[in-house]
């Protein structure tokens, strides 16, 4: 990070290192060296910490309370945040949806939830995948009919995440259904999530801990302005707000932080004061997983330093997404490797510490290539935009 940074931001690091090692709630801090997951409660508790400072929302512009930073402070805040054992703060309401209300919200919308979002006084979902519409997102089926007063409702969304702890979904729903093309006749439409109609049952995932959710509209009733933006341009502002979601599963604060209690974790000598990292088949492993991690950081930064300059991000959110989500899957199988038969263990909450980074994690990182975009997706996303090739 250092050559990207400028005597600035090199003060601003340090104003918030000190911050950090101020803030930081011990138990928090712990959760992460003992490798444990973050708890819902942990994650709130440590946005409303970050919203009393006026850090919750770096990126969003000081008149809509954000702090209005440049991106490489962000990535600064995220990067030393995610070392010193902070729960990533959950991004669909700040990351995701907070950006669109701002570039595409009513002044009453705006007025009504940004507050909110940014102090964690309301909890946000997204409701975008459906069965038979996942990366074909244009395929998606869910209805909303007009009515007197606004839209009425049917359909199904699916892996909804965090759906069961959620106060509202912002989704995409079909507005147009014999719209000439699929994506001319979506829309994006705020649901409340205690809406009649409105039911949420869990799907309990392969590492055995329940992340998301099947959530049903049956006829659920919304206001007219609960449109975002104009009606059938949601694929549009679903673009704007893929972009930010690629870049921010891209998570490179966690990796580096995550590859660096993995190296601590390979240096504790043993019994006999040998350490694992004295065996070169795993040393090599962790070369090239470093190497490659410095990669992936350059590249962000190399992105964060062209939005600063006002460019777009194009392609490189897809790249950063691929390349992220991979990083992260290998990071989960060195964790397994080096939990040895331990890692075998389903976890609970007497387990030794590398539990978490064995089975559990293992498991749950077979999703990370998936979501948000599978690599194949993405993949086709560069070659269209770097090549100009087509997919098949």
């Amino acid at each position: 990070m250092e050559p990207y940074l400028n005597t600035e931001d090199r003060a601003f690091r340090e104003e918030v290192v000190t911050f950090l090692d101020r803030a930081m709630p011990e138990d928090i801090k712990r959760s992460f060296l003992d490798m444990r997951r973050h708890t819902q409660e942990q994650s709130m508790r440590w946005h409303r910490i970050l919203a009393a400072q006026g850090w919750a929302a770096p990126h969003w512009p000081k008149e809509h309370g954000g702090a209005g930073w440049t991106p490489i402070q962000q990535y600064i805040l995220e990067v030393e945040s995610a070392m010193r054992g902070a729960p990533r703060v959950r991004p669909f309401a700040l990351k995701m949806f907070g950006p669109v209300l701002i570039r595409y919200g009513s002044e009453t919308q705006k007025d009504r939830y940004l507050d909110p979002m940014m102090k964690a006084e309301e909890f946000w979902c997204q409701g975008f995948s459906e069965p038979g519409a996942g990366s074909d997102l244009a395929s998606l089926k869910t209805r909303a009919e007009r009515t007197n007063h606004g839209y009425k409702i049917n359909g199904s969304k699916t892996w909804t995440t965090m759906g069961h702890h959620a106060d509202f979904m912002f989704a995409l729903v079909r507005t147009d259904p014999g719209a000439a093309k699929r994506q001319a006749g979506i829309s994006m439409v705020i649901i409340d999530m205690k809406a009649p109609g409105v039911t949420v049952r869990p799907i309990v995932t392969i590492d055995g801990d329940h992340h998301v959710n099947e959530v049903f509209l049956d006829n659920v009733e919304i206001p007219a302005e609960n449109l975002v933006g104009e009606e059938n341009a949601g694929w549009s502002i679903a673009k704007f707000l893929l972009q930010n979601e690629r870049v921010s599963i891209a998570n490179v604060g966690l990796s580096k932080a995550q590859f660096a209690l993995l190296k601590r974790l390979a240096a504790r000598p043993d019994q006999d004061g040998q350490t694992r990292i004295d065996d070169p088949v795993l040393a090599r492993r962790f070369a090239d997983l470093d190497t490659d991690l410095l990669a992936l950081e350059v590249t962000n930064l190399r992105m964060l330093t062209a939005l600063q300059g006002g460019a777009d991000p194009g392609v490189l959110s897809s790249y950063l997404k691929l390349r992220g989500t991979e990083i992260q899957q290998r990071i989960a199988e060195l964790a397994m490797d080096l939990a040895g038969p331990d890692g075998l263990r389903w976890q609970q909450d007497t387990a030794p510490p590398e539990d978490l980074y064995g089975l559990n994690l293992w498991l749950y990182s077979r999703a990370f290539t998936i979501f948000g975009g599978s690599s194949e997706i993405m993949k086709n996303i560069i070659a269209k935009q770097i090549m100009g090739a087509t997919s098949a």
